[in-house]
């Protein structure tokens, strides 16, 4: 299995810490959350690689992180050739654009490189073998309005995804959905048709909402916790988590 870690965003929420810097590479914890990504997949067996899609302005930090980096796996940077928020390509493209970039992809791991998790992804990646199905992970969440801002997942009793949902106002569960998937390689010429059929490209979400509706997607309940980092506040928090945890 590959791992992609989508990294290609540029973070306008967080001016003016990433106006010329990504928002992966900033530390949490004294670490970078890319470094903390990456640390995890070097002790998963089942990831082969390790793929980093970046935009064409923030390539070089991205370059000279790999040199520095101590990954016993092969690590593969792809630059999307987009230089600012206006032409962004949007994560589903960018998921679109890895495949079809790297003809040999093999399933795929997708990771969004603006979150930090307290567990290992090696459990998920086991998890998605055995249904043979691609899969998204999902949490818990308690508060309604926390739910009325993100996805929100609509399952049968054994996890399959019956639909998500994209900041409903009535939330069909406490299930969030946060933006780790694994998508089988079975399903890459499903991913196509969803770009092709106008599934929109910013959020990853849509692209598993889209393919839930073509063919079977199951959901992995997390073992631990995510933390997003959306803007200062939220990153002086995580930060603030991570170093007390050190």
């Amino acid at each position: 299995m590959d791992a992609l870690i989508l990294a290609a965003g540029y973070a306008t929420r967080l001016y003016p810490l990433t106006k010329n810097f990504p928002k992966p590479l900033l530390k949490v914890g004294g670490r970078s959350i890319l470094d903390r990504l990456v640390d995890d997949l070097d002790q998963i067996a089942e990831i082969d690689r390790i793929i980093v899609v970046s935009n064409d302005t923030f390539y070089q930090h991205f370059v000279d992180w790999k040199t520095k980096s101590g990954s016993p796996k092969e690590i593969l940077l792809l630059n999307d050739g987009t230089t600012n928020n206006n032409n962004r390509l949007g994560a589903v493209k960018d998921i679109l654009f890895t495949i079809e970039k790297l003809h040999e992809v093999k399933d795929l791991l997708v990771l969004a490189g603006d979150n930090v998790v307290d567990f290992s992804f090696g459990e998920f990646i086991r998890y998605a073998i055995s249904k043979n199905r691609s899969c998204i992970c999902c949490h818990h969440e308690p508060s309604v309005p926390a739910l009325q801002k993100t996805g929100v997942l609509e399952a049968d009793n054994d996890f399959k995804v019956i639909k998500l949902h994209e900041k409903p106002e009535n939330p069909p569960s406490h299930w969030a959905v946060p933006p780790f998937y694994v998508y089988m390689k079975k399903d890459f010429p499903l991913i196509k048709t969803s770009v092709d059929n106008g599934c929109k490209p910013d959020a990853p979400g849509n692209l598993a909402g889209w393919l839930s509706s073509q063919t079977d997607v199951y959901a992995w309940p997390m073992t631990g916790s995510r933390y997003d980092i959306g803007d200062l506040k939220s990153y002086e928090a995580v930060d603030a988590i991570f170093t007390n945890k050190a």
